[in-house]
């Protein structure tokens, strides 16, 4: 595992967390990992509704492209600090020249990753409506049902949900959820890719010739690898590897569409996969990040080795 092979040095990470983790969190611990790590790379890839920058981090230099997201759920803000601190400890790794395997690794792949896909829902979920202008206040009052606990918000700050926003069978989901308008969760949005942060995504992921990729969601310590029989034959291999190292469950899914995932497998017939990272109720407690990253970190180095 990749902390066991840094512990014992004298070494403190970078990423963590206290009583949950916002924007300013994550451009605050990404500054430092710049600081610290000068091989790492950092691209805008576009910005929120609110003008937030919708960052990439982009290490190794090997000839396969990777990519991994997280956060597309506002109250699944969790997910961030989990890929960050998975991207620190592999670049100390490589650095310090701790690991063979790692280094090896970061020579054959380029890993794109985008941690913090819905940075206005992630504020949105943990702060209310204050982080919000006066003028989006009534609404998101309205569309979160009247209430002003603002906790289980999946949406990003327009009330469209960014995982049901892929040209997927994308018109199918949305007539499965029958939500009309904006709402905390569910609503597809007036059109596939209407929202600025899919959008970006979509726009990254055609752009570069990424050979699989993963979203990571919580919760349930399920993995999701294929999609209407349109992924590759390895994809369920790769996915029992994943659950082998991880004690999480490789689940064939059905009855859901629009998704990242969905849409990365029906237009590249490549393999594709959502991961839903711990137990329990969203948000996930802080308390959770060690035990669910011990369980997580050697599943994403089982996806980088594909």
């Amino acid at each position: 595992m990749l902390t066991s092979r840094i512990a014992g040095r004298d070494w403190r990470p970078v990423v963590g967390m206290c009583d949950g983790y916002r924007y300013a969190d994550f451009i605050a611990q990404s500054a430092e990992l710049m600081r610290r790590y000068p091989t790492l790379c950092r691209k805008c890839i576009g910005h929120s509704v609110l003008g937030k920058s919708l960052d990439c981090f982009v290490i190794g230099n090997g000839p396969e492209q990777l990519h991994m997201n997280g956060a597309v759920h506002a109250n699944e803000w969790i997910t961030t600090p989990l890929l960050l601190r998975f991207m620190e400890e592999l670049l100390e790794c490589s650095i310090a020249q701790l690991s063979e395997e790692i280094t090896c690794l970061l020579q054959r792949v380029t890993l794109w990753i985008v941690p913090m896909v819905n940075p206005d829902g992630v504020d949105l979920a943990q702060d209310g409506i204050g982080i919000a202008e006066r003028d989006w206040r009534s609404c998101l009052l309205e569309w979160n049902g009247g209430r002003d606990d603002f906790t289980g918000w999946k949406a990003n700050i327009r009330g469209v949900d960014l995982n049901d926003q892929f040209p997927a069978h994308w018109e199918t989901e949305r007539e499965r959820r029958q939500v009309t308008g904006p709402a905390s969760q569910d609503y597809s949005g007036a059109e596939p890719l209407s929202e600025p942060e899919a959008r970006a995504l979509a726009e990254l992921t055609e752009r570069v010739d990424f050979s699989r990729a993963l979203s990571l969601h919580t919760q349930g310590r399920e993995i999701y690898w294929n999609y209407r029989d349109h992924e590759p034959p390895q994809a369920e291999e790769l996915a029992d590897r994943m659950a082998a190292v991880s004690g999480y469950r490789a689940v064939k899914l059905s009855g859901s569409d629009a998704g990242y995932k969905d849409w990365f497998i029906l237009k590249f017939r490549r393999p594709g996969f959502t991961v839903e990272a711990g137990e329990g109720k969203n948000p996930l407690p802080p308390e959770q990040f060690a035990s669910i990253y011990e369980d997580l970190a050697p599943l994403l180095l089982e996806f980088i080795r594909g």
